[in-house]
C-alpha cells in the first residue's frame, strides 16, 4: 500500500525538522583547535611566565597580603588572550590596558553611585561594553573587570590604578618579549594583505570582502587583514591541490599528426596547412619520436632569414630536383629538430609552466610508458588547461 500524499507530506516535513534540531545541537559541540602541540606548549609556557612575573612584582611593589589589592582575576582571562591568541584583535595591547582600566572604572564607579548590587552589575558591564566600542578597545575581560569592581565593592580609583592598570601593563609587557621570542609578534602588526595572487587573477577584491563583512556584521576574533590575506592563501592552496590534480593526458591533444624520418617536406608542409599546425612530431616505424619539425625549420631551411621572395624560395626548396646527390634536403630527418624536450602523460601540466614561459616552447610531446607518442600539448593546450585549473 502506497503511503498518501499527506503522509509523504508530513514525513518530508518531520525529517527537515529532525535535520534542523540536529544542527542545532550540533553548534553546541566545540570546534576543533587547529594548533600543534608546540604551539599550545607554548601558549601554556607564556600564560605561567606572564602571570608569575606580573603577579610577583605587583606583591612586591604593593606589599600588601590581601591579594584582592593587587592581583585582580579577570588578569587570567587577559592572559589567555595575549599568549592562547596573541593576533587577536581582541588581544593587543590598547584592547588589553584600556579596556580592563576603563571598565575598573565604570565599574567602581557604579559600585559608588548604585546601591542595588544586581542593577549596578547590569550598569557596569553594560557601560563597560558601550564604552570599550567607543574607544575602539573591545577585550571580554573587561565585563568581568567591571563586575568584580561592583562585587569587591570597589569605591575608589585604588582598584582600577593600582589593580587593573598595573596588572595590564606587567602582562602586556611580558607579552611583547614572549611572544617576539617565541616568533608571534606582538602587538600583532595590522598590514595590508600580501599578494598571494595577481589582482587580476583574484577570485574577490577588497571591497567585496568589506561588503560581505558589513552584511555579516558580527566582532570578529580575527583581523581584517588576516582574514584577507587567509582567504587569499586559502584560494592559492586549492588552485595548487587542483593542478595536482590535472596530468598531460587530461588536457593534450590526441589526435596527433606526425610524420616519419624519410617523410618528404613537402608532405609534411603539406599537413601542417591541411591541419593549420606549426609542429609535427618525427616518428619511427613503432611511433617512437626521434625528432619534431617545426615552421621554423621549413624558414631555416629554405634561408628565409630575408623576406624577399619568400614565397619564390619556399617552393622550390619544397620541390625535390631529382638529382642522385644533392646537399638540398628533401625529407623531414634531415631538417628537423633533433633535441625534443618531451613529457609523460601522468606527469602534472603545472610542471610545464616553465618550458612554455621561460624556455620559449610551443609544443611538447606526450609519451606512455613506452616512449610512444600518444599527443601533444600546444600553448592553447596549456592555457586552457590553466583556465580549468583556475576555474
Amino acid at each position: 500500500m502506497q503511503p498518501s500524499s499527506t503522509e509523504q507530506t508530513t514525513s518530508l516535513h518531520w525529517l527537515r525538522q529532525s535535520h534542523s534540531w540536529s544542527t542545532w545541537f550540533r553548534a553546541f559541540l566545540p570546534a576543533p583547535i587547529a594548533v600543534d602541540a608546540r604551539e599550545r606548549a607554548r601558549a601554556i609556557a607564556g600564560a605561567l611566565i606572564g602571570v608569575l612575573l606580573t603577579a610577583g612584582i605587583c606583591h612586591l611593589l604593593n606589599g600588601s597580603t590581601v591579594v584582592g589589592a593587587w592581583l585582580v582575576a579577570p588578569l587570567g582571562a587577559s592572559t589567555v588572550l595575549v599568549f592562547a591568541a596573541p593576533a587577536s584583535p581582541l588581544a593587543q595591547p590598547w584592547s588589553v590596558v584600556g579596556g580592563n582600566v576603563i571598565s575598573a572604572l565604570i565599574g567602581t564607579a557604579c559600585a559608588a553611585l548604585v546601591g542595588d548590587v544586581v542593577l549596578a552589575s547590569a550598569l557596569a558591564v553594560a557601560l563597560a561594553i558601550t564604552a570599550m566600542f567607543l574607544l575602539r578597545c573591545l577585550h571580554p575581560p573587561g565585563g568581568a573587570m567591571a563586575l568584580s569592581a561592583v562585587l569587591v565593592h570597589a569605591s575608589h580609583g585604588h582598584f582600577a590604578i593600582e589593580a587593573a592598570l598595573l596588572n595590564s601593563l606587567l602582562l602586556v609587557s611580558v607579552g611583547v618579549f614572549y611572544n617576539a621570542l617565541t616568533g608571534r609578534p606582538y602587538p600583532h602588526m595590522q598590514v595590508p594583505p600580501r599578494d598571494a595572487i595577481h589582482p587580476g587573477q583574484a577570485r574577490f577584491m577588497s571591497q567585496d570582502l568589506d561588503k560581505v563583512l558589513a552584511r555579516y556584521n558580527q566582532v570578529l576574533d580575527v583581523s581584517r587583514d588576516d582574514l584577507e590575506t587567509l582567504l587569499q592563501e586559502a584560494e592559492v592552496e586549492g588552485m595548487r591541490r587542483r593542478a595536482s590534480e590535472v596530468s598531460c593526458k587530461d588536457v593534450m591533444t590526441r589526435d596527433v599528426v606526425t610524420v616519419e624520418f624519410g617523410s618528404p617536406l613537402a608532405e609534411a608542409w603539406d599537413l601542417m596547412r591541411e591541419h593549420s599546425i606549426k609542429a609535427l612530431p618525427v616518428v619511427d616505424r613503432s611511433q617512437r619520436i626521434v625528432g619534431i619539425i617545426t615552421m621554423a625549420d621549413f624558414l631555416r631551411g629554405a634561408g628565409l632569414n630575408e623576406h624577399q621572395g619568400i614565397g619564390q624560395r619556399l617552393r622550390a626548396f619544397l620541390l625535390p630536383d631529382g638529382l642522385l646527390e644533392s646537399d638540398k634536403p628533401e625529407v623531414v630527418g634531415q631538417i628537423m629538430t633533433r633535441q625534443v624536450r618531451v613529457t609523460s602523460e601522468d606527469r602534472h601540466v603545472v610542471e610545464l609552466l616553465p618550458l612554455f614561459t621561460e624556455a620559449g616552447h610551443h609544443h611538447i610531446p606526450v609519451i606512455d610508458e613506452d616512449k610512444r607518442v600518444v599527443g601533444i600539448i600546444t600553448q592553447s593546450d596549456f592555457v586552457r588547461a590553466l583556465h580549468r585549473i583556475e576555474g
